[in-house]
């Protein structure tokens, strides 16, 4: 036949898919890098901030990214000022914090279990209700719920903030689809050994879903340890207060010391560091594993 009319399947070329490969994972490989070092940059700054004088922060003959000398003078000053007891103040956002992560991983635990794997009347409608508080913004709960604590006589005081937290939508949701992967054959076989459904929930439902509520707790830690508005709504007095609100008046006492500043905030956000650090491999597990499913 005439050459126009054949075709020739041409074997691949080995050496350009390689290049194409390389190139496309340096390309992936680079723009992590990037945002990496966009992402960590301020943070390292802050660090690095807070072993520096004031006068080399703000002084641009004396700038630079690394001290020019090392000191511990902003953090000597915080820990030996009178009216900042750090330790109450941990004290106060702890309370708060593991508080609410004990709560809302019981609660949304117990009830995504429900919602998983028991079947009854008004069901859907149930969850359809608890997934449309999600779309409520919390300014317009917040006043209400300022007035339910006034009557219990709960402002200014720490159980005001865990009082009204006993549910949460969202740990709910993510129970829920992260128990529908567990097969109801393990479950029903637990029932016909005569395990109740307490100890199906404690000893076989809990465990196969560890990764998923340890991703839960850190994100409720960490966001009640970072709230500011609701805790400055509900606290008044300065030795209930909770760090994040200590900040703000720590600062506004200290506008003319960058370095106090500094150290100030990362003494606030390294318990946040310590636990991700300690607690990442969960994290990573709950969202590879992924209660998103189903």
């Amino acid at each position: 036949m005439p050459a126009l009319f054949t075709s020739e399947v041409q074997p691949p070329n080995r050496l350009s898919q390689a290049i194409n490969r390389f190139g496309g994972r340096t390309l992936i490989y680079a723009v992590l890098i990037i945002g990496c070092i966009l992402t960590v940059t301020p943070f390292v700054w802050t660090i690095l901030a807070s072993f520096k004088t004031h006068a080399e922060i703000i002084d641009p003959a004396q700038r630079t990214f690394l001290p020019r000398e090392f000191t511990f003078s902003n953090y000597q000053t915080i820990f030996s000022d009178p009216s900042l007891p750090l330790a109450r103040f941990y004290a106060n956002s702890l309370f708060v914090a593991l508080s609410n992560v004990v709560i809302h991983t019981f609660t949304s635990s117990l009830f995504g279990y429900v919602f998983a794997k028991f079947e009854f009347r008004f069901k859907r409608v149930l969850f359809a209700y608890i997934l449309a508080t999600l779309m409520i913004p919390f300014q317009l709960t917040m006043i209400p719920s300022y007035l339910i604590l006034l009557q219990f006589n709960l402002t200014n005081n720490l159980l005001g903030l865990v009082a009204l937290s006993w549910f949460n939508a969202f740990g709910i949701f993510l129970m829920r689809q992260f128990m529908q992967s567990i097969p109801d054959e393990l479950l029903d076989a637990a029932r016909v050994d005569g395990a109740s459904e307490w100890t199906i929930y404690a000893r076989i439902v809990i465990p196969q879903v560890l990764p998923a509520l340890a991703t839960f707790g850190i994100l409720v830690f960490i966001s009640n340890w970072n709230a500011y508005l609701w805790p400055l709504i509900v606290l008044q007095d300065v030795d209930v207060r909770t760090l994040p609100i200590i900040l703000t008046w720590y600062n506004d006492r200290h506008t003319s010391d960058l370095g106090l500043q500094m150290a100030a905030s990362i003494l606030i956000v390294m318990p946040i560091l310590v636990v991700y650090l300690f607690l990442q491999r969960w994290v990573v597990r709950g969202f590879t594993l992924s209660g998103f499913k189903g």
